[in-house]
């Protein structure tokens, strides 16, 4: 059974489980998911902050924290006990496309150019993790909750504010892997 489970699976069968997440979640109790959310409770839980923004029960919400626990002890086993043991296969074109950017070696599918321990204290690791956390941050509270909430509770609920956030988010990041990667590669 762990070697079924260790093997590598169609990416039909992760989406029919995320998929399921949403109906399980509205019949057992009307709850929504999102994972952005899990920071503001935790916030309001343990901040005593005189803002209105985290002035809710955020006890009737405890679910979430558990269900985003559940998320990272699900990756924490998954990375020591159930990986799979063979060679991350990454298309050539992908390769090719990456080295024209100036990455060239990689990490476990993370572009160890950009993604490492030593970038940390780098412009480019200023630039990538602080700058670019902070986007993802705004980007996230603007929107109303991060791409799985709109795309995967939002659209299975047929919010028109999902799908426009999920189309941005989709344009968004076409247009800053074509138009400004390049520039910003360029400058590092």
């Amino acid at each position: 059974m762990i070697e079924l489970i260790k093997q590598p699976w169609h990416w039909a069968i992760a989406g029919i489980m995320i998929g399921l997440t949403v109906p399980t979640l509205l019949i057992l109790g009307n709850k929504t998911f999102g994972i952005s959310s899990s920071l503001r409770h935790i916030c309001a839980a343990c901040i005593p902050a005189n803002l209105s923004y985290f002035k809710y029960d955020w006890k009737r919400e405890a679910w979430n924290l558990f269900f985003v626990f559940g998320v990272l002890l699900g990756g924490v086993i998954a990375s020591q006990f159930l990986s799979n043991p063979n060679e991350i296969v990454i298309s050539e074109n992908t390769i090719s496309d990456l080295k024209a950017l100036g990455i060239t070696s990689f990490s476990d599918l993370m572009p160890a150019d950009i993604f490492s321990v030593e970038n940390i204290f780098t412009a480019k690791g200023l630039f990538f993790f602080v700058f670019g956390g902070l986007l993802v941050g705004f980007g996230t509270r603007y929107a109303g909750g991060c791409t799985s909430g709109h795309a995967i509770m939002g659209l299975s609920n047929l919010q028109l504010p999902s799908l426009i956030a999920t189309i941005s988010f989709m344009v968004g990041g076409f247009i800053m892997t074509h138009l400004f990667m390049p520039f910003i590669f360029k400058l590092f």
